[in-house]
C-alpha cells in the first residue's frame, strides 16, 4: 500500500480519503424500529466504526481525511421524527457532531416536512449543511444551507507544504419543489442539477480550491430515464468535478455494470455501507492537484448462505450512547396501543399476490376521504383508493418488508405500513387516465415470453414504491406484454397494454368516466413521474396524516369502507408456459401457505440474500 507522501516526477506527492454515507433516512442505530428488534444489516452507528478504522488508516498513510453525507438523513425511521418530548438536536445533528461530519448535503426527503421545520432540525449542524441549486424564491428570505463550502485540511506527510483546499458543494433533484410542493410552495425556486453543479465547480475552482467535490442526490438515468433527476452520467463529465458521491437512487457504486471516468461512489442506503475516495494528488507550482482517484465501498453486514445477516461491523458505543435517549424516546412511542388485526400483513407477496396491509390502507384511506368529501365537488364522484408498498426489499435489502403478526397493534406497525408521514389526498381522474395509470404501475415487471422459465418478475430497475394498486378497480396485468411507458413515464410502446379487463363494479370503464381517487402526498404531488396525473384536478382535502386515518380506521372512529369488502383488485394474467422468477425475504416461508397450491416454489437464496420463488405462470 503507498503512503501518504512521496516524491514524483513533478513533485510532491500526498493522499486525500473522502469518506461517504447516504440516505441514512434517520436509520443511526442498528435497531429496526418497525419490527422492535436488532438489524445488523443497517445503522450509521454501524458504519460509525468503519470511519474509525478508515479514519485510523488514513492517519496512518500520513493523508488528509474528511468525512461527508449525501443526504436524506433527517427523515426515514421513527427516529428521525420530531417528537414533542425530544430535548436539544435532532438526532442526525448530534450524529454528526459524534462523528465529527466536515460537511453535508441535504436530499429531497430532508423537505417533506417544508422549510420552517428543516430550519428548525439544521439549528444545530456541527458542519456546513449544503444545497446548491435550491434557492430562495422570496427577497430577504433566510435559509438554513449554503451552496457550498470549502474545506482545508493538511496533509500529515508534508508537513512543509500548504493545506490542500476542498471546494465541496451539493445538488438534488429539482422536482423536489413539485414533490413538496404542499409544503414549499412560493417559497423556493430550483435549477437543474447539471447547470448548478456547473457553475459551483467553476467558483470553486476560481476561488483557488485545489479540488472539487460534488454531492449529488441524484442517481443514475435509467434506459429512456430522465436526466434531470438522475444526472450522475452527466455530473461527471463536467470537467471541474474532480470526484463525486451519488445518492437518492439506493445503488451502490462503483460496479462494473457503471464504469465512471472520474470517481464516483454511493453508498447504498440506511447506513448499510461507507463509501471511500482515496485521491492520489501532487503538489506543483504552488497547488495541489488531483492524479487518479479510486473509490470503494465497505458493507457493514454481508448475506449469509440461508438469508441470515452477518455483521462485519460492531456498533460504535459512543454514538450508542449519545442517541440513548432518543432512541428511548421512540421506542416508547413506538408501543403506543393502535389496535388490532384479525389477520397477520406484510408484504413479502405484493408483486403478485394480495397484500393485507395495501388493503388496510386503502380501505383507511377511501373512509377518511368519503368524510372529508363531503360537500364538495368529489362526493357524487365513485371513490377509489391507490396505495403502493412502502417496504419491499429492493436495494434496502432482504430484510426490508413489512411483517405484522395477527393480534394487537401499536404505533410501530402503523408505521411499518406507512414509512414516511405522507398526507392524504385526493384527485378526479378520467377513465382513461385510470388506465394509463396502471399502465405506467405494471411496468413493474419485466417481460415474460410464453414458455420461458428463470426471467425475474419485477425490474429491479424500477421503483417498487411506484406500483400502485388502485381498490375498487378489477384488472389483469399481462406481464407477456412489452411495457407501455419507461420510468419517467416517457411513452415506449404506444400499441403495448398489459392491464386489461379493467372494470368498475364489474361494468368497463368508460375513457371519458370521472372517478373520485384518494392517494397520498407524494404521488398527487408528482413523484413517480406519472406524467397522466399531471393534468387531474387535485379535490381539496383539509391536511391529514395517512397514519391518523389508518389509526382511526382500525381504533373504529372511521367507518367500515365498502372498499374493505371488495375482492383484491388486480391478477397476473395467465402466460403459457412461462416460470418467472420472484424476490423476496426470508421472513416469507412463514406465509406460503396463503399462496395458491402450485404457484410458488423455493428455489433457495441469491448470493445478496433473498429468497427467489419460481412462480408458475
Amino acid at each position: 500500500m503507498t503512503t501518504g507522501a512521496g516524491t514524483s516526477e513533478t513533485g510532491t506527492s500526498g493522499t486525500l480519503h473522502v469518506l461517504a454515507t447516504t440516505d441514512l433516512h434517520c436509520n443511526l442505530l442498528s435497531h429496526d424500529y418497525y419490527a422492535d428488534r436488532p438489524d445488523p444489516a443497517i445503522g450509521l452507528s454501524r458504519a460509525a466504526t468503519l470511519i474509525a478504522q478508515a479514519r485510523t488508516e488514513a492517519a496512518r498513510q500520513g493523508a488528509a481525511c474528511i468525512l461527508v453525507d449525501n443526504g436524506d438523513g433527517l427523515l426515514g425511521s421513527p427516529l428521525g421524527e420530531i417528537l414533542p418530548q425530544m430535548a436539544g438536536p435532532h438526532p442526525l445533528m448530534r450524529a454528526f457532531q459524534v462523528l465529527q461530519y466536515d460537511a453535508a448535503g441535504l436530499g429531497n426527503h430532508d423537505f417533506d416536512s417544508g422549510l420552517a421545520a428543516l430550519t428548525n432540525m439544521l439549528k444545530d449542524a456541527p458542519c456546513p449543511m449544503l444545497c446548491a441549486n435550491l434557492t430562495a424564491a422570496q427577497p430577504g428570505l433566510e435559509l438554513p444551507f449554503a451552496a457550498s463550502a470549502v474545506l482545508e485540511r493538511a496533509v500529515p506527510a508534508c508537513p512543509g507544504l500548504p493545506p490542500l483546499r476542498i471546494g465541496v458543494f451539493s445538488v438534488l433533484p429539482p422536482q423536489t419543489l413539485s414533490w413538496c410542493r404542499q409544503v414549499l410552495a412560493g417559497q423556493l425556486q430550483a435549477q437543474g442539477i447539471a447547470e448548478a453543479a456547473a457553475e459551483q465547480a467553476r467558483q470553486l475552482k476560481a476561488q483557488g480550491c485545489d479540488l472539487v467535490l460534488g454531492l449529488a442526490h441524484s442517481g443514475l438515468a435509467a434506459e429512456g430515464g430522465d436526466s434531470s433527476e438522475n444526472a450522475l452520467e452527466l455530473l461527471a463529465a463536467l470537467p471541474e468535478i474532480d470526484a463525486l458521491v451519488g445518492g437518492h437512487t439506493h445503488l451502490t457504486l462503483p460496479h462494473p455494470d457503471h464504469p465512471f471516468a472520474k470517481p464516483v461512489v454511493m453508498p447504498g442506503a440506511h447506513g448499510s455501507h461507507l463509501g471511500m475516495i482515496r485521491l492520489e494528488l501532487e503538489h506543483v507550482s504552488g497547488s495541489w492537484r488531483m492524479r487518479r482517484g479510486t473509490p470503494s465501498l465497505q458493507p457493514v453486514a454481508q448475506p449469509g448462505a440461508t438469508g441470515a445477516v452477518q455483521p462485519l461491523a460492531q456498533e460504535a458505543p459512543a454514538l450508542v450512547q449519545a442517541l440513548a435517549d432518543d432512541h428511548g424516546l421512540t421506542l416508547q412511542r413506538m408501543q403506543e396501543p393502535a389496535g388490532h388485526s384479525p389477520v397477520a400483513m406484510h408484504s413479502y407477496f405484493t408483486f403478485f399476490a394480495p397484500d393485507r396491509g395495501l388493503a388496510l390502507t386503502a380501505s383507511a384511506q377511501a373512509a377518511a376521504a368519503r368524510v372529508l368529501l363531503r360537500g364538495t365537488d368529489g362526493e357524487n364522484l365513485p371513490l377509489l383508493s391507490a396505495v403502493a408498498p412502502g417496504k419491499f426489499g429492493g436495494r434496502s435489502g432482504p430484510q426490508y418488508y413489512t411483517d405484522i403478526a395477527a393480534g394487537a397493534l401499536s404505533a410501530r406497525n402503523i408505521a411499518d405500513l406507512q414509512v414516511f408521514p405522507n398526507e392524504l389526498k385526493a384527485m378526479a381522474v378520467t377513465g382513461a387516465q385510470l388506465q394509463d395509470w396502471l399502465e405506467m404501475s405494471a411496468g413493474l415487471f419485466n417481460q415474460v415470453m410464453p414458455g420461458s422459465a428463470g426471467q425475474q418478475l419485477a425490474d429491479p430497475h424500477r421503483a417498487g414504491h411506484n406500483f400502485d394498486v388502485i381498490f375498487g378497480l378489477s384488472y389483469r396485468i399481462d406481464v407477456s406484454q412489452p411495457p407501455r411507458f419507461s420510468a419517467s413515464g416517457a411513452l415506449l410502446n404506444p400499441d403495448a397494454r398489459r392491464v386489461s379487463d379493467l372494470r368498475w363494479q364489474g361494468q368497463p370503464i368508460d375513457p371519458g368516466q370521472r372517478f373520485a381517487v384518494a392517494l397520498n402526498s407524494y404521488r398527487a404531488s408528482g413523484g413517480g413521474r406519472f406524467r397522466m396525473l399531471e393534468t387531474a384536478e387535485e379535490l381539496p382535502l383539509p391536511p391529514l396524516r395517512i397514519r391518523q386515518a389508518i389509526s382511526d380506521y382500525i381504533a373504529g372512529r372511521l367507518p367500515p369502507d365498502p372498499l374493505a369488502e371488495a375482492a383484491y383488485p388486480w391478477q397476473l394474467a395467465p402466460v403459457p408456459g412461462a416460470r418467472a422468477v420472484a424476490v423476496t425475504g426470508a421472513g416469507a416461508a412463514r406465509h406460503l401457505a396463503e399462496l395458491p397450491d402450485g404457484l410458488a416454489t423455493p428455489r433457495g437464496f441469491s448470493s445478496d440474500g433473498f429468497w427467489e420463488l419460481e412462480l408458475q405462470l
